[in-house]
């Protein structure tokens, strides 16, 4: 760490003087790509404890999705059989715990403040670990409690979807919900690590892996040509969800995502721009409009085929282009239409337009709003025209059915 203090006044004495304390710190965590990571001969999982301090014997604590624990009922068992396999690296404080999954875990405070009160409790300390397995939500979840807690506990995520282990699984960002808006409590907290197992996608519906290629096409589009090329040739193969284009599509989606956060120049969102939000500001306002019916990914898709409409008919996108990102969502198995598109307040006004200002409220400051000025090239705008994106929507709804 480098750290400057610098005298802004020429004379320090004076009852004015100021000083500009300046310092940075620098961030790595490793993100893991693996298969059965509590077979008590995978080295991974303590590998990883052992990164830092390989001489210690390191405590830790395990917090499991429910929806993940219905589906791998042995996954307790197992931790705690790998954890006796290698007691002399590793002390697991408690059985692992299992807890509500789910987005509607970020609604609940006082689930917050029971797992706070729980690592309390356990004597969980700066030096522990606190483990979470589960979905995306569960994540946000489990890592705000980490990080609120003692001021930061060490996390390590262990993401069970697509959209976790290829998007918000491998990110900064933790946070729950609070007085009606999303995310409003939370924090840019790091994690250790990620380790991501293959094997926990097996037992997702089909629905829920083809959701989290949203993402995948929605990074592609803003930063990898060459990676949108591939998911168009392997749109066959992730739609039917065959192991190896999955693995590939997810390996890719989570690195662009990282380059992103460690090269963007702003991984702490100071600013304003979001570009791996894009598609998103009407994607976060249809998920509230269905009550959540439809998956995020489900609605994200839905966002990128209407801003990438948006980008040609302003001029900043090639005509033709919406063409290839329309039927390259259809091909992997998305519906681009949902009736909420079309609903309106009781003033008649148009509830979806609301999502500018919430997107906006969100990020703090201007409006700003990825487009694609090429695909695989993002653009930010700092406006969107209503008429437009009515235009766009109406195009949206043509190509689902007809005139």
């Amino acid at each position: 760490m480098n750290a400057v203090i610098t005298p802004l006044h020429p004379r320090g004495e004076e009852r004015n003087a100021v000083y500009l304390q300046s310092f940075s710190v620098s961030y790595e965590y490793p993100v893991c790509f693996t298969e059965h990571l509590f077979a008590r001969d995978n080295p991974v999982f303590r590998d990883t404890l052992l990164r830092r301090e390989a001489q210690r014997r390191h405590r830790f604590v395990v917090f499991i999705d429910a929806n993940v624990a219905a589906s791998f009922p042995s996954l307790a068992h197992d931790i705690a059989g790998y954890a006796g396999q290698h007691a002399e690296a590793l002390q697991l404080l408690t059985h692992p715990e299992v807890v509500p999954g789910g987005e509607h875990v970020k609604n609940d405070p006082a689930l917050l403040t029971r797992l706070q009160h729980r690592l309390v409790e356990l004597g969980v300390d700066r030096h522990a670990f606190v483990v979470g397995i589960g979905g995306g939500a569960f994540l946000d979840l489990i890592g705000y409690v980490a990080s609120s807690t003692h001021r930061g506990i060490r996390h390590i995520r262990v993401p069970t979807t697509v959209l976790a282990q290829n998007d918000s699984g491998v990110g900064v960002k933790n946070g729950v919900n609070a007085f009606g808006v999303k995310n409003l409590l939370g924090s840019f907290a790091p994690p250790f690590a990620v380790l991501n197992d293959a094997d926990f996608l097996r037992t997702l519906h089909p629905r829920d892996k083809i959701a989290g290629i949203a993402e995948a096409v929605k990074v592609a589009l803003i930063r990898d040509r060459l990676f949108f090329d591939w998911l168009e040739a392997s749109a066959g193969a992730l739609r039917d969800c065959e192991p190896a284009a999955m693995s590939r599509m997810i390996r890719r989606c989570a690195e662009l995502h990282m380059r992103q956060i460690a090269q963007g120049g702003d991984p702490f969102e100071t600013g304003s721009a979001r570009p791996l939000d894009y598609g998103h500001w009407s994607a976060h306002k249809l998920e509230a409009l269905t009550a959540h019916e439809l998956r995020h990914g489900e609605a994200v898709a839905i966002g990128l085929a209407l801003d990438t409409r948006y980008s040609v008919q302003v001029g900043l996108l090639a005509p033709g282009s919406e063409d290839r990102v329309h039927a390259l969502l259809k091909r992997l198995g998305f519906h681009l239409w949902h009736p909420a598109l079309e609903s309106r307040d009781a003033d008649g006004q148009w509830q979806l337009l609301r999502g500018l200002e919430e997107f906006r409220e969100h990020l703090g400051g201007e409006l700003t709003i990825t487009l694609l000025r090429e695909l695989g090239v993002g653009e930010e705008v700092h406006q969107m025209d209503a008429s437009e994106i009515l235009r766009a929507l109406v195009w949206l709804r043509r190509q689902e059915y007809g005139a």
